[in-house]
């Protein structure tokens, strides 16, 4: 099986998957072939790893005779490919100043890290690489290599060693998630875990550290994005701690919708659902307005008004879910009204259509979207004994009129 590709020139996959002659292919692992620098490196470290013995054998030589000069300046570059990167990295023989471009370089894969750190004699290097915290938290592994190689130097030792027992040993509350988080570029998800109610008291809450883990996954919008000036005292009158009995009855509630709609309810879901039933009224609140699809599609079903008024105001809320939400007959009517008054959201047919026909939104609401249907759909509405009489009789009209009866 050929090896990955990352060049885009044409020539170099032909070479490296065999569909070039080979002559060419023989020239290229002799470095004879006219090619970029980075596509050069890349062909040699395929063909030195190759089964083919001529081609390893050619491109080995061809690799120990590079400039090193040249060398390093691809190998600080965005051009080189991860695998050049990757077989460098494992040649203990090099100048110190190629590792060096080479752990310095954004691109360094974190198993190649740990390989290095495991096997390097570099005293300086690995030390440089345990100042690098972030890296340390992405790659855990990179920790114990550098703790149990013998050339590591104090200070590698004890940053790595701190960092190992500040975030992977202690008991860790949820301000040390937040940090983890960050450290791992997840910056709304660490948001999410500071402002939550859960996460004044881990310990004391139903939540484990892998529920606030996963909660936290599900985290996609960031606070610079969401609006809450909607949450006014109507709302927030409404936000009170519920009993185990009530949140298992949204559970309940919310399950039957599920197998309703889909049938069978996958045991995946029903874990989800329960994690998310273990955050208060407060926290649904804050996972609806910033969490992702799954959030939305099981917060627009629970029965607490506010939480699903959560969902609507989440700004990464699609025109597709929208659809399927103004078709729901379990959303509170205010939740219907509200998406029927958006401007956004009322230039959709679709979702006017759907609003038309659920019995659940406001009257007032429909009758002033009647005029906006098709001919078709006022017809079939005129017959539909879903509805109230009144937009029966209203559709019927609209159909009389645009027909001259």
């Amino acid at each position: 099986m050929p090896p990955s590709i990352e060049s885009l020139n044409p020539v170099v996959r032909a070479i490296v998957e065999g569909t070039a002659p080979r002559p060419a292919v023989l020239a290229a692992a002799r470095g004879a072939l006219p090619l970029p620098q980075s596509d050069l490196l890349e062909v040699l470290v395929a063909f030195a790893r190759s089964e083919d013995a001529e081609l390893s054998q050619h491109a080995r030589q061809t690799l120990q005779t590079q400039d090193a000069v040249a060398l390093e300046s691809s190998l600080r570059t965005e051009d080189v490919a991860v695998s050049v990167l990757d077989y460098f990295a494992d040649r203990p023989d090099l100048p110190s100043s190629l590792h060096e471009a080479i752990i310095t370089n954004s691109k360094t894969s974190g198993e190649t890290f740990v390989r290095f750190a495991k096997t390097s004699s570099n005293s300086d290097l690995i030390e440089r690489i345990a100042l690098n915290q972030q890296l340390l938290i992405r790659t855990p592994a990179l920790i114990d290599a550098i703790i149990s190689n013998p050339h590591r130097t104090s200070e590698a030792e004890r940053r790595a060693s701190e960092t190992k027992r500040e975030f992977f040993e202690k008991e860790r509350g949820a301000q040390q998630i937040a940090n983890e988080l960050r450290a791992q570029g997840k910056e709304a998800a660490a948001e999410f875990i500071e402002q939550s109610e859960f996460g004044q008291d881990l310990e004391g809450s139903d939540m484990d550290l892998d529920d606030a883990l996963f909660l936290a996954s599900m985290i996609e919008v960031p606070d610079s994005e969401t609006d809450d000036s909607w949450l006014g005292l109507e709302y927030i009158e409404e936000i009170y701690e519920e009993s185990y009995e009530q949140r298992q009855a949204i559970v309940d509630k919310i399950l039957g919708e599920f197998h309703m709609e889909d049938g069978e309810v996958g045991s995946e879901r029903v874990s989800v659902l329960n994690r998310v039933m273990k955050m208060g009224m407060k926290d649904r609140v804050k996972l609806a307005m910033k969490g992702d699809r799954e959030a939305r599609n099981i917060l627009i079903r629970d029965p607490n008004r506010i939480v699903s008024a959560a969902v609507v105001q989440n700004p990464r809320i699609t025109e597709q879910e929208m659809e399927k939400i103004a078709a729901m007959r379990s959303i509170a009517e205010d939740i219907l009204r509200q998406i029927a008054n958006d401007r956004q959201w009322s230039r959709s047919y679709m979702i006017v259509h759907n609003l038309a026909r659920n019995p659940r939104t406001p009257i007032a609401n429909v009758l002033t979207i009647l005029s906006r249907l098709q001919l078709r759909d006022l017809a079939a509405l005129s017959k539909n004994k879903n509805v109230s009489d009144a937009v029966r009789r209203q559709a019927l009209r609209l159909c009389q009129a645009r027909t001259g009866r």
